[in-house]
């Protein structure tokens, strides 16, 4: 437990869960607002946002990707900035440039300008279209939260969370990420097309006159209170070790990953895997983390993780499947199936 929960009595730890899962209940209905459906998608995104992590979002244009980040920052008391990847963007052109100015006495110094990093919540709207170069500037403040600029480091606010999108059909004039960049979102979500009955809610809601006004229920201090509070909140033994054979699993101990992977899960997949558990089990007003939570959150921890092998892309095998696999596999041998 964190130096907070361990002042707090019990009926007080009941009630700071309490409000964790009224707050978030709260902000899932103000995104309901807007976002028909999509319920897992906008439960991974607010989950990424609570634990400080950053999420990467994969879709068909149309499916409401860039209007659900709009959404998400307009219910949060925060600020917000969105930047259109192309290949001619610079990496100035998000973090900021150095200036030579006349200090009035005939001398000359630097000012920095800063750029859209600097804030709480920013877009990167089809990162894949940028080129590594520009990709690249993302790296330092994405795992640092500071951004380095000439010979000074600059702190970012906390909190910082990147929202990335991707398409995942049009590839023609896009750069893929590299894996020690795709490493450090906490989540990768693909965005589903929507069914028939959603469709029809859709075209109700917005082919209409009229704007669906939102209430900023979140405060950046009410996010960073949670993330302290899910940091302390007990996970058993035997889940952590669950979530620790299925991501070594995925280096080949596990059939499946034997046979189509590459390269398996980092370490920081782990760590994903055990804050994202704790965050979802307040969420629900559990006090624990539990090995459903990690079978829940394996795919959009580990499907930018774990990188295929030639027989897998000959195959057409996608890493989705492969995490199936290899949940089912950890399963038997644990007796769980």
């Amino acid at each position: 437990m964190t130096q907070i929960q361990q002042t707090l009595t019990a009926a007080e730890i009941g009630e700071r869960m309490a409000w964790v899962a009224s707050q978030l209940q709260t902000l899932r209905t103000e995104l309901g607002k807007v976002i028909v459906g999509q319920d897992e998608v906008i439960d991974g995104v607010v989950l990424g946002l609570l634990a400080g992590g950053h999420v990467l979002l994969e879709g068909v244009p149309g499916l409401g990707k860039t209007l659900l980040v709009r959404t998400l920052a307009s219910a949060l008391h925060l600020q917000f900035q969105r930047v259109q990847f192309t290949p001619d963007l610079m990496p100035s052109d998000i973090i900021g440039s150095q200036f030579v100015t006349d200090d009035g006495h005939g001398g000359h110094g630097f000012v920095f300008q800063k750029g859209p990093i600097f804030t709480n919540i920013l877009l990167a709207d089809e990162i894949n279209r940028a080129t590594p170069k520009t990709q690249s500037a993302l790296l330092e403040a994405m795992q640092e939260r500071s951004v380095t600029a000439g010979r000074q480091t600059h702190t970012l606010a906390a909190p910082f969370f990147v929202l990335a999108t991707q398409n995942p059909l049009e590839m023609e004039g896009t750069y893929p990420l590299p894996e020690a960049q795709l490493d450090r979102f906490f989540f990768k979500l693909d965005v589903p097309f929507p069914s028939a009955a959603e469709l029809h809610e859709i075209v109700a809601r917005t082919v209409r006159p009229g704007a669906v006004t939102l209430s900023q229920v979140l405060t950046g201090e009410d996010i960073l209170q949670i993330r302290e509070f899910a940091l302390g909140c007990p996970v058993a033994h035997h889940v952590v070790d669950y979530a620790v054979q299925l991501v070594s699993g995925s280096h080949g101990a596990l059939t499946a990953a034997r046979k189509h992977v590459r390269s398996g899960g980092s370490p920081r997949a782990v760590q994903a895997l055990i804050l994202g558990a704790k965050l979802r089990a307040l969420s629900q007003g559990r006090a624990n983390g539990a090995t459903d939570d990690i079978r829940a959150l394996a795919k959009p921890v580990l499907r930018h993780r774990i990188l295929l092998n030639f027989d897998a892309e000959a195959d057409g095998v996608r890493p989705d499947q492969i995490i199936d696999q290899m949940l089912a596999e950890l399963d038997h041998k644990l007796g769980k199936a």
